[in-house]
């Protein structure tokens, strides 16, 4: 980060340091997150700069109004940022206000009595089965050096066929897919553990990558390399699944994270049990896992509007 573009007393900026310190070192929290709150924080700080005409002090945190917090979001809509953004906004400025209170700094009611803007209801946008077995396949790969045309779709494998996030599949080891293993230990977010099933294809499409690629993968090592030889990026994947998209004529929602919603979009339609289905995504909550019922009725109604007679 760099603080000489916030024009803000020391001692907040300090006091701010330390509060995502306690974030990251203490609560865990992933380090997306972390760099989330970082630019609401900062962003919040640079509106003050203009909306106090001088440099914020942790005095003028303490005088801030609900009016005040809301003239922030006010500007930040104004600027183009949707309603989850706007609701992270206000979360990470309660954390940090929070965080501010317990020092006995600040009281932080004031953006505690702004309400969070109301949150668009979407549901996860799955890809079709075949449309998913084709994209994790060998032969699609869109690369002329085999060894990463198969280490993409050893990754892709992952998202579909164990419901992982892309950040889990990056982070494995090759100690952690053993020859003939039957479940993968997963650390996801929170630093929670859970087992997953290792599908015998999914070890197929990882041994056959590890078969041939050129770099020595010991243990303790990232498993899945770029070009170069270092860990492999998420970028990476990414770009890729866009030129899987232009090749397959996919729409724009077929991303390496729409495999991990279709897995579970998938194994509910196949009559999977939804407490199930949460261990596996490695949800907190199930209210979380819940979203994949709405995805899999609305489903069921697009069949029904095609092929009923009478509909």
């Amino acid at each position: 980060m760099n603080e000489l573009l916030i024009i803000a007393d020391p001692k907040l900026m300090d006091e701010r340091s330390r509060w995502l310190e306690v974030l990251g070192q203490e609560r865990r929290l992933s380090a997306h997150t972390l760099d989330a709150y970082e630019r609401d924080t900062r962003q919040f700080l640079t509106f003050l700069t203009g909306h106090l005409g001088g440099p914020a002090s942790i005095k003028d945190i303490q005088a801030l109004r609900p009016a005040d917090f809301r003239g922030f979001l006010a500007a930040r809509r104004k600027d183009g940022a949707g309603a989850r953004s706007l609701g992270r906004n206000l979360a990470g400025l309660r954390s940090l206000l929070r965080y501010l209170e317990k020092k006995g700094l600040v009281n932080a009611a004031g953006a505690g009595a702004v309400r969070s803007p109301k949150q668009p209801k979407s549901l996860p946008k799955p890809l079709s089965d075949t449309q998913a077995i084709t994209v994790v396949s060998d032969e699609a790969q869109m690369h002329d050096e085999p060894w990463i045309a198969a280490r993409d779709a050893a990754v892709l494998t992952l998202l579909y066929g164990c419901g992982l996030r892309i950040s889990e599949a990056l982070d494995l080891l090759p100690e952690d897919i053993r020859p003939g293993a039957t479940a993968l230990r997963i650390t996801g977010k929170g630093n929670k553990t859970r087992l997953v099933p290792l599908l015998p294809i999914v070890g197929e499409a990882v041994a056959r990558y590890r078969a041939i690629c050129p770099y020595h993968l010991d243990a303790g090592s990232p498993l899945f390399r770029g070009a170069r030889g270092g860990k492999l990026h998420a970028g990476i994947i990414q770009r890729g699944m866009q030129k899987l998209r232009s090749a397959f004529g996919l729409p724009d929602t077929a991303t390496p994270h729409a495999l991990r919603h279709s897995f579970a979009t998938h194994l509910l339609a196949g009559g999977g049990d939804l407490r199930t289905i949460q261990e596996l995504l490695g949800h907190a909550s199930l209210s979380t896992t819940q979203v994949y019922t709405g995805v899999d009725s609305s489903r069921l109604l697009e069949v029904y509007d095609r092929a009923h007679p009478r509909a």
